[in-house]
């Protein structure tokens, strides 16, 4: 879903919204799961707040961002706005995380332990912990950031050991394809690590609705 920095409305905007939310609706049900147990993360890259504060006001809660100088406004905007859930969703530099530590309740790309250590020891004890995702590269592409499978294991456990975040899942960003079959693969190896991540109890499960698989890209 898309709308232009220019030129949106916000009665179109919200009609496609609910459409997206339709779709989700049926799918989780196909998959007999509860659509309440899927939570939709409006990413807000590229839009101007307005667009995201007319998404807030029909109701949705959790967006996500990618570059902070251009969230940091946004935030600021709709502060007064109470039950909003920020994510921050791009890769993250160490000059950012003291920012985003402080402003964000989800950081869903940490594919390094330096990373990790900093976001915790700059996340205030006046805060939750942040909860964060580890990015899996399931897949070896150079352009693309990420932990490989065979060593995400081992970094799980040094996150789950810092005293300010929480580990709540993993997400990838898998190779473009249209074939199901592939993209039921990708994500097989994610859902395994995850399996075995709570069986070593280095992951948490988290509360209904919380992303733990990020399809992304």
């Amino acid at each position: 879903m898309t709308v232009s920095e220019t030129a949106w409305d916000p009665q179109s905007l919200r009609a496609r919204w609910e459409a997206v939310r339709r779709r989700i609706s049926r799918a989780a049900r196909a998959a007999g799961r509860d659509p309440a147990s899927v939570r939709l993360v409006a990413v807000g890259k590229g839009h101007p707040a307005e667009a995201l504060a007319a998404l807030a006001a029909a109701g949705q809660a959790d967006f996500g961002e990618s570059y902070l100088q251009e969230a940091l406004p946004k935030l600021e905007a709709l502060a007064g706005r109470p039950g909003l859930r920020w994510h921050f969703v791009g890769a993250l530099q160490a000059n950012k995380t003291r920012q985003v530590a402080a402003r964000f309740h989800w950081v869903h790309a940490v594919d390094r332990l330096r990373i990790a250590r900093r976001l915790s020891e700059q996340r205030s004890e006046h805060l939750p912990p942040l909860a964060v995702c580890l990015q899996v590269q399931v897949v070896p592409e150079p352009q693309k950031a990420g932990v490989p499978p065979e060593e995400a294991l081992a970094l799980a456990a040094e996150v789950a050991r810092l005293p300010r975040l929480r580990l709540r899942g993993l997400m990838t960003l898998p190779p473009r394809t249209e074939d199901p079959a592939r993209q039921r693969a990708h994500f097989r190896i994610l859902r395994e690590l995850l399996e075995e991540l709570r069986r070593r109890g280095r992951c948490g499960r988290a509360p209904p609705g919380s992303p733990s698989l990020a399809p992304e890209g």
